[in-house]
């Protein structure tokens, strides 16, 4: 069976931190979780199609009330700047 995201791409590395790191503990994004998460994503200096799908996804899972506004407002900038959707 083969692999559908590319061995280039961190969308893995992405998801797996979401799960061990930042919905583990409490169910939200903190500044610290976003930061590592930019991080990752931006490692190659770009956001591929599947890290934009793993990102939205994240995103999609908090809201303005559940997240500092800086976080908040981080996470409005990465999805304009980087055409981050959340997944129907």
């Amino acid at each position: 069976m083969s692999n559908p995201i590319p061995s280039t791409s961190a969308a893995r590395r992405l998801t797996a931190y979401s799960f061990l790191a930042v919905f583990a503990n409490d169910g939200t994004i903190d500044d610290g979780e976003l930061k590592m998460l930019e991080k990752i994503a931006l490692e190659d200096g770009q956001i591929d199609s599947e890290e934009r799908r793993v990102l939205g996804y994240l995103f999609g899972r908090v809201s303005e009330e559940t997240v500092s506004e800086t976080v908040w407002n981080e996470i409005q900038r990465l999805r304009e700047e980087y055409d981050i959707v959340q997944p129907d």
